[in-house]
């Protein structure tokens, strides 16, 4: 047995442990329910039965036999579009909900399973359950992301991600109004110093900047593009959070609303621009607004102006002033 600390995700929020827990580590409810009478499941030092419900963001302290390894297993994923493949690389469209690659703890979909089912090739390199895999999107964003098919491509994106070269347009739907309407946050991420699960601004932890511009604004909410000059774990929705504003549906990091229209993070990664591995040609591609972005107004106009605003050319448009770092086709 190994003691696992297992963060609830925010999809999980409200459920009984066992169910939670089943889906979280691949066990059946039934064993998890013998762990929770060993007093194998804990929260906060304190044994939980198989009934408790647990909260997102709680960290569960779990006594869970030793882990195989895990590999992708082909799995269908609806709603996950190919936006580009050739023999070096393949580019998806994420939906929420859905894992880049397997884990301990995730028993859901995952993209390289999904790619598994579709019969796409992945390069071996990486470990045996991300194998290919360059760079991820957290489970609760949606949008572009890459996954590398041979080795030099790999190695190649791998190194291009690491230093910055890529560049990465993201959209969110933001709690209350931005003030200044375009601005830089500038300022060290790292662990949380007391919930390792989750990432905060600290002392000594990595550079991290991030760009935004507000593209509209609404009774009490924002549609905010931001770039990413530096790519840390959870990076916009840590630096959003240090200004108190916070994306829609995101509780770890302090939303709070009863709205049932909310069913996920409303953060979608809308544009990816990099240099392709064997060609040396800049690529770009998109990844088009989800609906659930465009639920929060019924005004036409208004939608009519958000998707001609969040059109690639006026994407340039808007950024080209602060982003002299990102590089167009």
């Amino acid at each position: 047995m190994s003691l696992r600390l297992l963060p609830v995700p925010d999809g999980f929020d409200g459920e009984r442990v066992d169910a939670a827990l089943a889906r979280m580590t691949g066990l059946s409810r039934s064993r998890i329910g013998d762990l929770c009478e060993s007093g194998d499941v804990r929260r906060n030092g304190e044994g939980l039965p198989k009934s408790a419900r647990v909260q997102a963001g709680d960290l569960l302290e779990v006594d869970l036999p030793d882990p195989r390894p895990i590999e992708p297993v082909p799995t269908p994923v609806e709603g996950m579009e190919l936006l580009y493949e050739d023999e070096d690389i393949v580019v998806v469209d994420k939906p929420a909900g859905v894992a880049a690659h397997p884990s301990m703890g995730w028993d859901g979909p995952d993209v390289l399973g999904a790619l598994k089912a579709m019969h796409v090739r992945v390069a071996t390199s990486g470990a045996a359950e991300r194998q290919g895999i360059v760079s991820r999107l957290d489970v609760g964003t949606s949008g572009v992301m890459i996954v590398a098919k041979g080795e030099r491509a790999y190695s190649v994106l791998k190194r291009a991600f690491r230093e910055h070269t890529v560049n990465k347009v993201y959209h969110a739907l933001v709690q209350g109004h931005l003030d200044p309407s375009s601005g830089t946050i500038d300022a060290p991420i790292g662990r949380h110093p007391s919930r390792e699960w989750k990432m905060a601004i600290i002392e000594g932890g990595r550079e991290s900047i991030t760009h935004y511009d507000v593209i509209e604004v609404m009774p009490r909410a924002c549609l905010a593009e931001v770039h990413l000059e530096t790519g840390r774990t959870h990076q916009i929705r840590v630096h959003l959070s240090s200004i108190n504003r916070h994306i829609l549906g995101d509780h770890l990091y302090g939303f709070k609303s009863e709205n049932a229209k909310i069913s996920r993070i409303l953060l979608h990664a809308y544009l990816l621009y990099f240099i392709h591995p064997r060609s040396g040609k800049e690529v770009k591609i998109c990844a088009g607004l989800p609906s659930e972005f465009l639920n929060f107004t019924t005004n036409q106009k208004v939608k009519d102006e958000i998707y001609e605003k969040i059109l690639p050319t006026n994407v340039e448009r808007y950024f080209s002033d602060i982003s002299g770092w990102l590089r167009y086709v």
